[in-house]
């Protein structure tokens, strides 16, 4: 029987691993009604960054900035390779992105594609972007800065910064805030973080999480396990107070 329930479906940062991607969208197997989404990321430190960006930019997929996709960007500003910027970028993976793309080197093309990726996305009852939102500023005072970097003064609110809308993101790996396990999808103030370390050794999980459904399909990016659960399965709470206390000892 065919379904007919459109979904959307948000992926996590996939760090240049287009293997994971595609077993992932395999289990997830969307259909021509469902909106896919990438919070952002595509690129650095996994193996096939050229491949991930090829595959999303011709897809009907949308696609946010991530900070990744904005370090690039930064080494080709104004159409000159940029020194400082582009030593930023090597030390943050840009190495393995450079491999992927080969002796030719990164096409203009997927510089100009990168360029007219949005930062943020309103679904209405969910909020997508990269990294989350300064909760001292209104959405129209900030920028690419806060979008696509920002994290223990996003993760620490004690109230939703949204009081109709759930943020969904990617960015800060969730076993790297306090009480959450690798692999596992961290939930805060009005906040679901989906960045569950596929290129990190500790984790290796690649995650999709069904908005439609409330259903979480992961892969793991080395082992090639495929897993789905429910979400309330999947979720681990993140303490406001202790993201606080971290925050203040850094």
């Amino acid at each position: 029987m065919r379904r007919t329930t459109q979904r959307r479906i948000v992926i996590g940062d996939v760090h240049g691993h287009y293997d994971g991607l595609i077993k992932l969208l395999d289990a997830i197997a969307p259909n021509s009604d469902d909106e896919v989404y990438f919070v952002g990321d595509l690129i650095d430190r996994g193996p096939q960054s050229a491949q991930v960006v090829q595959f999303v930019k011709q897809s009907p997929y949308k696609c946010l900035l991530g900070n990744h996709e904005q370090m690039l960007l930064d080494v080709f500003a104004d159409g000159e390779i940029y020194g400082p910027a582009l030593q930023a970028w090597l030390y943050s993976g840009g190495h393995a992105t450079a491999n992927s793309y080969g002796d030719e080197g990164i096409p203009q093309e997927d510089i100009d594609w990168l360029r007219t990726l949005p930062t943020y996305l309103d679904l209405g009852d969910f909020w997508l972007v990269h990294a989350g939102v300064n909760p001292q500023l209104p959405i129209e005072k900030q920028s690419a800065e806060e979008f696509c970097w920002i994290r223990e003064e996003f993760h620490s609110i004690r109230q939703p910064y949204f009081q109709d809308k759930m943020i969904i993101t990617g960015h800060t790996i969730t076993f790297t805030l306090p009480g959450v396990e690798p692999g596992k999808i961290a939930q805060g103030n009005g906040w679901l973080d989906i960045d569950t370390g596929a290129y990190h050794q500790k984790s290796g999980w690649l995650t999709a999480l069904d908005l439609t459904n409330y259903i979480v399909y992961q892969v793991h990016v080395e082992r090639r396990r495929v897993r789905k659960m429910a979400l309330k399965d999947a979720v681990a709470r993140v303490d406001p107070l202790r993201v606080t206390k971290r925050r203040h000892k850094l």
